[in-house]
């Protein structure tokens, strides 16, 4: 390298990019419209439920028992509970005091209601402002 003096300076330009990210809207004259309606109406459910009832009936037997002890039992679909009682005599035995007998019955029974349903119905239109008549399909 040889020695420079002022008048052969030599000059590098430096160049450097930039670039710049936006954004902006542009209209293209396209849109859609959308149009939602609820709409609601009544119906009438009558859907069966069960209904259970007992029917409690107390029978006086007022017997002596002779031998093994009445148990509870079923007569088809009624329990029949025997209720004991000791006397006294010159000996101990079991009277047979009264027999309860609880009968289950089933019935079906309906209560029709009014119920509110709601249902929605959704329109949508397309439209180009740039065409005769603004508007197409």
């Amino acid at each position: 390298m040889r020695p420079t003096d002022e008048a052969e300076q030599l000059t590098v330009p430096v160049v450097q990019e930039t670039v710049e990210v936006g954004r902006h809207w542009v209209d293209t004259g396209r849109g859609v419209r959308i149009d939602k309606r609820v709409t609601e109406r009544e119906e009438e459910v009558d859907t069966p439920l069960m209904h259970e009832e007992l029917t409690v009936e107390r029978i006086p037997i007022d017997r002596i028992v002779s031998g093994p002890e009445p148990q509870q039992h079923y007569e088809g679909e009624t329990l029949v509970v025997p209720v004991l009682e000791e006397v006294l005599v010159f000996e101990k035995r079991l009277r047979l005091k009264e027999e309860v007998r609880i009968t289950r019955r089933q019935r079906q029974v309906h209560q029709p209601q009014r119920v509110s349903l709601k249902s929605e119905e959704v329109s949508v239109e397309r439209f180009d402002e740039k065409t005769p008549g603004g508007r197409h399909g």
